[in-house]
């Protein structure tokens, strides 16, 4: 389980920190779509950037995996709402669904739930 959790810290750490930094125009897009200020974009942005950071360095230091993991599961949570407000199409919910249900499972492995 410790390499499913290794795994997926990956994916959900460096999808998040490319998408922050080098698809900005995109999450540009979506905040004005959700009426969001450019202050919450920032916000959120460097808080789910340096999560993402965290979860990468929680492979060499893994007590700070948990809390990382549920923060990034809550703001996917928060995306998910998001989407949904703004009647977006089905398949703008898929990368914060997936990103969600990773981040729960890297919490779950790190506490032995699993």
């Amino acid at each position: 389980m410790e390499k499913i959790s290794i795994i997926s810290q990956l994916v959900v750490g460096v999808s998040v920190f490319v998408i922050w930094t080098f698809r900005r125009d995109n999450i540009d897009n979506e905040f004005k779509l959700f009426e969001l200020s450019n202050l919450s974009k920032n916000i959120v942005g460097s808080t789910k950037i340096s999560l993402a950071t965290m979860l990468i360095l929680g492979i060499w230091y893994p007590e700070i995996i948990f809390i990382s993991s549920l923060f990034m599961a809550s703001f996917m949570l928060s995306a998910q709402y998001f989407h949904f407000k703004a009647n977006n199409p089905w398949h703008k919910y898929i990368p914060s669904l997936l990103f969600l249900v990773l981040s729960i499972l890297i919490a779950a492995i790190n506490i032995g739930l699993i």
